[in-house]
Parts: C-alpha cells; structure tokens; sequence
C-alpha cells in the first residue's frame, strides 16, 4: 500500500509480520501467520499436540461462601454456576483436570469483604470464609492452596488475619477485591493511603504476594451513567485495578516496602501497553508529580506479576513478556467465569517458546509460591 505522496504505508497486517519475526528471532514467537495474529488466534502447526496439557497451576479461581453469594458477582448466575462457584470437590477437581490443572489457588469471588462496610461484620466474614476455605483445602491438600480473604476496613485487623492465615492456615498470600468500603456503602478507600503503610509493612516480612484483584467501578461514578454495561467486567475492572496499582506505585509505596509482590490479573489490566506513555508524560508534565523516586515502569517490573486470567489473547500476552519477563507472568483462568478447557487449549497452543510456556503455566507459581 503507498500514501497519496507515493511513500509506503505501514499496514496493520505488514506490522504483525514485522513483529512476529523479531519476536521469533528472540525465541519469543514459534511459527504462527500474521492473519492469525491478527485475529488472536495461535495455531502453531508443529509445537504442541492437539491434547491439553497437564501441569499447570492458576490462582485466580474464585469461590464463594452464602454470607457473601448475594452480593457477588455470581449472584447474577444460574442455579448451576452458583453450584459451581461454591463447590470445592470432586466438581471442581474434574473441572481442573479437564484443563490440565495440578493446583488451584482459590479467593474469595468479589466483591467480597470489600463490600462489606460495617467493620466488625467485615471482620466476621473475612475470618469465616478464610476457615471454611482451610477446612476444603485440608481435604485435598496437593490440589487446593489458599489465598486469604481480609477486612481492609480495618488495616491492624487485617495484618493480624493476615498473619494467621498464613502462619496457622498454611495459605499462600492475600487476594483482595478492590477497594474497601467503610461505614458507608458510598465509601471508597484505596490501599495508598497512610493509614495502610502497617500493613504493606506485614505484607513485605511475611513474604508473600498480594493479588489486586478487580471490582466493579462505581455505580455512581458520572462517566458511566446511562451505559452501566462498562461498569464491570467489560472496562470498569480494568479501570479501577490500573488506577489503584498506579496509586501504589506513584505513592512511593515500593520505595518504603521494596520487596513487596503484587499480583494483577487479566493480563496487567492495560498497564503493561501503556507504561511506557506513563512514564514519558510524567517526566515531561508540567504539573503534579508522583511522591515515587523511581519511574513508574521500574514498579511494574520490579514488583508485579501479572496473570493470563480471563485474557486469552495471544499478541497481549506477548507484550506483557516483552515489557516485564516471562518470569513475571503466571497462568490463571478465572474460573467459573472462564472455561478451563477453552484457557488451556489457548495457552497450550499459544505463540510463545517453551521454556516460556513451562514458566508461566507453573514453574514461575512453583517458585513464588513456595510449591
């Protein structure tokens, strides 16, 4: 194709090319089409077999208990989903196996605890469902680890369950859902602030991963008014999670607590494409400044892992190598939201060399989480 001036154009199709040679000529990319690419779809012809494989662990996999189902995201479900959500057995060691998982590490489904603005009721629930979740895992202990579930509305209490969820409980870190709302269902309290810093402090000499996982931006939020359909999943998740990691970062969070692990989901929730573009406008703004001492991006490659969660798209998930490393992507599902057949069958066969494939799909979880 040629401009009007007679130089040539760039198409979108002759940029995947380009890419995906440079990409396999850094072992990122066995042979895949640039129409296929382009499309998401990664059928490579001699790599991998037809079947899926086993192995994997994945650790965003929800579950839910009934104090919180009503105001989760499985409310909405059939009969059947709300069985599968809450099923921690025979069901959901099927389902696994279906996908090739060997572990799951489960969370809380959302909103959680995190919707729960009555402090002491939060406190009440967090330590329920952290209880129940020990008493399915102690069942099936080489299938099932634990992530806990806490009551932010209160960061000393949540250190303290913290601590015995891990030390007591044998769980693998913390997943929780957003923000938290405190005394008022209108609240919203983001992790950055002051009064957190204790916990971030128990978070780092415990030495184990904290997953930011998404919530439904705010049904009062005017940007989304008459168009609820992007309050969720669709956008609001990215939204809300990449703002949120972005004020831990630009807070100076990292610089008081440098060995702290932070988990996103769904493939950095848009951070990993457009850190590059953060860092150039802040260093070139006229205007207001982060409180951190180093760029953002140094953050996100330094103390995130990022998941293939409910993200299936094979060229997204090469940039997210290409910007923070293979050793810092897991793989995860997002079951029961997702299939584990259709995640498997796309990772299985997925565009990536592998040695990255064996790190993502388990070797990077085995050795964060100490399985």
């Amino acid at each position: 194709m040629r401009s009007l001036d007679g130089n040539s154009v760039i198409t979108r199709r002759r940029l995947l090319q380009r890419a995906a040679g440079i990409w396999a000529s850094c072992g990122v990319l066995s042979f895949v089409s640039a129409e296929r690419t382009e499309a998401g779809l990664t059928s490579v012809k001699d790599t991998t077999s037809d079947s899926v494989s086993s192995g994997k662990i994945a650790l965003e996999e929800h579950f839910v208990i009934p104090e919180t189902l009503a105001a989760s995201y499985g409310a909405l479900g059939s009969a059947e989903f709300q069985r599968r959500l809450a099923d921690i057995g025979s069901a959901r060691i099927a389902e696994m196996d279906r996908g090739g998982l060997d572990v799951c590490i489960l969370s809380l489904v959302g909103d959680g605890i995190q919707a729960i603005p009555s402090i002491p009721e939060a406190i009440r629930v967090a330590r329920r469902a952290n209880d129940h979740l020990a008493e399915q895992i102690a069942k099936n202990p080489k299938r099932f680890k634990g992530f806990a579930a806490l009551p932010l509305q209160d960061p000393q209490v949540a250190a303290q369950e913290l601590t015995r969820c891990i030390k007591e409980l044998g769980f693998c870190g913390a997943l929780v859902n957003g923000y938290s709302q405190i005394d008022t269902a209108e609240s919203t309290v983001f992790y950055d602030l002051p009064q957190y810093r204790d916990f971030w402090a128990t978070v780092q000499e415990l030495d184990v991963p904290f997953y930011l996982h998404p919530r439904s931006a705010s049904a009062g939020e005017p940007a989304y008014e008459g168009h609820r359909w992007l309050i969720s999943s669709v956008w609001g998740f990215a939204a809300e999670t990449s703002v949120h990691a972005l004020r831990l970062m630009g807070s100076g969070l990292f610089d008081d607590y440098p060995r702290l692990k932070i988990i996103l989901g769904h493939l950095g929730e848009g951070l990993p494409c457009n850190i590059w573009r953060i860092d150039n406008r802040v260093s070139r703004t006229l205007g207001a400044k982060p409180s951190a001492k180093r760029p953002i991006g140094h953050y996100l490659r330094e103390n995130f892992y990022i998941t293939t969660s409910g993200n299936f798209r094979t060229p997204t998930l090469i940039e997210v190598v290409a910007e923070v490393g293979a050793d810092r992507v897991l793989y995860s599902v997002d079951f029961p939201f997702e299939d584990t057949a259709i995640a498997a069958d796309w990772f299985d066969h997925a565009a990536i060399s592998d040695s990255d494939r064996e790190k993502i799909g388990r070797g990077n979880a085995q050795r964060l989480f100490h399985i």
